[in-house]
């Protein structure tokens, strides 16, 4: 692929929800711009952008493509982003390094939840974007119908650039109301210029009275002009609307037909006409390693590099091949190249473009431009990669919390050390994949953006490293403690003909402040226990604190004071005073009026006005406590505490209250009594599991 200028470039992202068209909608511009020589379908899994085993399988997309084509003498980097919840990480990482946005919208369904999340993804980026609203050509499609669910949500921003010339079955073109012409599409795909359509005249000359409008309120001039009842030219209207979309002021509105390829040629020149090229940056900032002193560089060839890695994917077979996005300067083959992030020089090799799972090898990668390099053992996703001369940090990738949790382990025994590789690779993939050792409860948990999410993370593990699970929720990592002070003897005495065993310890345990963790005392006069077995005495509390009472979780929050003893000067020994000592623990704790604790989460809940007593109504029944509500645009950010026992399956109900509208984030608060009539449950299941072991 040739290389070129930076204002020839354009990339651009397709968002929107999981079934929208978006991905028919790439193999239609890569059909159009003879990038391939037929049509694929997502339902036959030919498409060029789902070429994963786990999307065919499932037909829809999980993870994005870069598909670049050519168009009117420009380069196009086209980027098909999965529209589910669960993937939401990939658009996170497509915000950063696109500089437009095409929102694909169902003439059938209209706007949903994921365009909504998205959508205020973009605004936060200040992305420029417009809409495509998608299968024009299916029953029950109705463009006014989205366009007024459109400005409802996003206000006047929201303009039409085309109305459809008729829907359903009988939509067969677009009028253009820049150009204020019809453009007519035929069976075999040719299409060609027609007068507009006279049943639509009226509509027609009301939507461009308002784009006109809408041109002359981003341009001064023009808007002296238009009060003035001066004609302003479709140049003028053009180059005024380019600008309110660069700015966001303005959102055109575009519609159409993926499947049956039906004026996705306007929107590919709206793609160049209409969205910016990446100078339109200027400059890209960062700061200087190690520091907080801000830096910029020019969008530009000559400039020094700066460039972001955005995305990493890893096989067993292949290696690691790292996305990037050239910012400033150029990302040559056969070159150094450092790492601020790590400190680390690596090497390039091969350098190419990716086109779905094609690799075409070039030269360089300039401003502007995005590519692929394999090989990279240092750098990971969010990383900068720029001249060790002169050295940026450009601001990382933020990505989502994950939601939910399960616990795995091996099916086959001796497969952990696979597991583990196979688990901190996909975790390096996907930066919304976590992978961690939960030693209070002895599990491997993942967690995930969703059971979709780590569903195909697990398949994905048996696919490419051979490693089948078993998959399970997480335990909840109880703890024990106890209300009241408590004295106990633990003797240990045993005699075996040589030398035997003994150890006698007295102990007082006595309940502390709630996250006080473990005090031991030693409170021995007289030598009734020599000082050498001290700390065998604490060794023995503290094993069986790790064993625990009631239930076998931990025991927590105690005060242990040895004050008594006896000890044999030939049979007493290490291993005897770490026995009286456990003994010692285990028989106080009988008496001191013991109880469960569980870890108490701070939850923050974005939802919706309208789903608010809903979710809240569950939040109770979960045992949560809400501890206070604030506005936040049109939403409600509603804070609680509850119980971690209560969340595991928390993003499933969420998504089924507020229909997908609601997210929620989690972090550790606390510890708290478990009610009685729970805390039995849980000590009986804890001894069946016993028994059953």
């Amino acid at each position: 692929m040739d290389k070129f200028a930076i204002e020839k470039i354009r990339n651009v992202a397709l968002f929107g929800h999981g079934g929208s068209g978006k991905t028919s909608l790439a193999e239609a511009m890569l059909f159009n711009s003879k990038t391939i020589s037929r049509l694929g379908k997502v339902d036959d899994g030919n498409t060029v952008s789902d070429f994963d085993p786990d999307e065919q399988k499932r037909k829809i997309s999980v993870s994005t493509s870069i598909l670049p084509f050519e168009w009117k003498k420009h380069k196009v980097n086209l980027l098909d982003v999965p529209g589910f919840a669960d993937f939401l990480g990939e658009a996170v990482q497509v915000v950063r390094v696109v500089d437009g946005a095409i929102f694909v919208i169902s003439a059938v369904s209209g706007l949903e939840v994921q365009a909504e999340i998205i959508w205020r993804l973009a605004d936060k980026w200040n992305l420029p974007r417009l809409v495509f609203i998608n299968k024009m050509d299916r029953e029950n499609a109705s463009f006014q119908r989205c366009l007024d669910e459109l400005k409802n949500v996003y206000g006047s921003k929201i303009v039409p650039f085309q109305i459809p010339i008729g829907e359903e079955h009988d939509f067969r073109g677009v009028v253009d109301l820049i150009g204020n012409r019809a453009i007519i599409f035929k069976e075999d795909g040719s299409y060609g210029e027609e007068e507009i359509p006279r049943e639509l005249g009226d509509m027609v000359t009301e939507a461009r009275e308002k784009l006109v409008e809408g041109a002359a309120e981003a341009n001064d001039e023009l808007m002296e002009k238009y009060l003035n009842e001066e004609e302003l030219s479709s140049e003028e209207i053009a180059e005024a609307l380019l600008s309110g979309i660069s700015s966001g002021a303005i959102v055109p509105v575009l519609c159409g037909s993926a499947t049956h390829n039906i004026a996705v040629q306007p929107l590919m020149d709206s793609i160049i006409s209409g969205l910016p090229s990446p100078d339109y940056r200027k400059e890209i900032k960062g700061k200087k390693p190690g520091g907080d002193q801000e830096i910029s560089f020019p969008c530009e060839d000559k400039a020094p590099l700066a460039s972001l890695v955005f995305k990493t994917i890893s096989d067993p077979y292949v290696g690691k091949l790292t996305y990037f996005r050239v910012f400033s300067g150029s990302l040559k083959a056969d070159s150094p190249i450092y790492n601020p992030n790590r400190d680390k020089e690596e090497r390039i090799g091969q350098v190419f473009v990716i086109r779905g799972k094609n690799q075409i090898p070039v030269r360089e990668i300039a401003a502007g431009d995005i590519g692929g390099v394999p090989k990279l053992s240092e750098t990971s996703t969010g990383d900068t990669l720029c001249e060790k001369s002169n050295p940026i940090v450009l601001p990382g990738i933020e990505f989502p919390e994950p939601i939910i949790s399960l616990a795995v382990e091996p099916k086959t025994k001796g497969d952990e050390d696979k597991l583990s590789v196979a688990l901190s690779r996909l975790a390096e993939e996907d930066p919304t994949f976590r992978v961690r050792r939960d030693n209070e409860v002895k599990q491997t948990i993942i967690s995930g953006m969703g059971e979709a999410h780590l569903e195909i993370m697990l398949e994905r593990m048996a696919r490419k490293f051979g490693v089948d699970v078993e998959s399970s929720l997480p335990k909840v990592p109880y703890k024990e403690t106890i209300r009241r002070s408590a004295k106990a003897e633990g003797k240990h005495k045993k005699q075996t003909g040589g030398h035997g065993q003994f150890g006698i310890s007295w102990i007082e345990i006595e309940p502390l402040e709630r996250g006080a963790g473990f005090e031991f005392v030693d409170k021995i006069v007289g030598g009734v226990i020599p000082k050498q077995f001290i700390p065998s005495v604490e060794k023995g509390v503290r094993k069986a604190m790790e064993e625990g009472y009631l239930a076998g979780y931990p025991i927590v929050d105690i005060r242990a004071t040895v004050y008594d003893g006896k000890y044999h000067p030939v049979d007493s020994s290490d291993i005897s005073f770490q026995i009286a000592g456990s003994l010692a623990l285990k028989n106080a704790m009988a008496n001191a009026d013991a109880f469960l604790l569980e870890p108490i989460m701070n939850v923050e809940i974005l939802v919706p006005e309208a789903n608010m007593g809903d979710v809240m109504g569950d939040l109770n029944s979960k045992r949560g406590k809400i501890m206070g509500m604030e506005q936040e645009g049109s939403f409600q950010k509603i804070k609680a505490q509850v119980p971690l026992a209560e969340m595991f399956r928390y993003s499933i109900d969420l998504r089924s209250i507020t229909g997908g509208r609601g997210t929620f984030t989690m972090s550790f608060s606390h510890y708290e009594e478990v009610p009685s009539h729970i805390a039995q449950k849980i000590i009986a299941a804890a001894r069946e599991e016993k028994e059953r072991s």
